[in-house]
């Protein structure tokens, strides 16, 4: 699977990505925001057997994607929308430390969003976002997610418990059109 955006390409991870996978997930500066903490190779390695394990299942219930920049084999994030409920899924990203806050993580979920909606006919996208995470959390504002509630001791992490922020977005809700107008 591949989708192309404004600025990246999300596509399926292939088991030679371990390396890159590693660069992610085993950095404590992407971590910190994530449901997880850092991981070594053979951690690394073993999500990346999962993911695309789970990617060869039918029906797909899980889209965990890389996320590399247009015209380049790199990986610099990912962005995952695992499916839950009925026609409803669960939004997560990451980008690494040194290419954040280049549109990267915007671009991708816009399009896992798109693809969630338009392709998978789901209704409902939910994300559960650290409270200091204030980038995350502008992001999704910024795409028209509603703040629903805080989520209390939701994920343990970093060795202590950490609430969750819980937002969502709605088919009826989305327009990809006017992103950038929910500010």
């Amino acid at each position: 699977m591949e989708l192309t955006g404004k600025i990246v390409q999300v596509r399926d991870f292939k088991p030679g990505d371990v390396d890159q996978v590693l660069d992610l997930v085993g950095d404590d500066r992407v971590t910190r925001w994530l449901s997880f903490d850092s991981r070594t190779r053979e951690q690394a390695a073993a999500m990346l057997a999962g993911v695309t394990e789970r990617a060869r299942q039918h029906p797909r219930t899980e889209y965990y994607l890389a996320v590399c920049p247009i015209g380049e084999d790199r990986i610099v994030g990912f962005v995952r929308l695992a499916l839950s409920g009925v026609q409803a899924g669960k939004l997560g990203a990451a980008v690494s430390s040194d290419r954040q806050r280049h549109g990267y993580a915007s671009d991708a979920v816009q399009l896992i969003i798109e693809f969630g909606f338009a392709t998978l006919g789901l209704h409902r996208i939910s994300a559960a976002i650290g409270p200091d995470n204030t980038a995350s959390i502008a992001g999704v504002t910024k795409l028209g997610f509603s703040y629903e509630g805080r989520l209390r001791d939701h994920v343990y992490t970093n060795g202590a418990w950490r609430d969750s922020l819980l937002y969502s977005l709605l088919e009826d809700e989305w327009n990809p059109l006017d992103v950038g107008e929910h500010q």
